[in-house]
């Protein structure tokens, strides 16, 4: 799979996204447990696209969802159901 690593500035961006929602989740308190249930989806989301992807080209079949922050966010906000609409999408664009 011809997946990028981050160079600098992408290690950096990242160190300041965790420390944002970090300070994010201490300032909202109660509403707290609301961003981390996204939060964890978003993660498992993304954890799924890229097994899927992996089982996909296993079996050498033309098919993968990239992972970019659209498709994290709609993993993060729909969970497992916007992983299958993801896919859904990429195949119907094959048809």
């Amino acid at each position: 799979m011809g997946y990028r690593m981050m160079g600098n500035t992408g290690g950096i961006i990242t160190i300041l996204a965790v420390c944002l929602i970090v300070l994010a989740i201490g300032a909202m308190g109660r509403k707290a447990e609301w961003l981390v249930n996204f939060i964890l989806r978003a993660v498992m989301g993304t954890v799924g696209i890229y097994a899927i992807n992996y089982m996909l080209a296993a079996r050498q079949m033309p098919v993968a969802v990239g992972i970019n922050p659209f498709t994290v966010l709609t993993s993060g906000i729909l969970g497992f159901p916007g992983v299958a609409v993801l896919y859904g999408i990429h195949f119907f664009k094959i048809l």
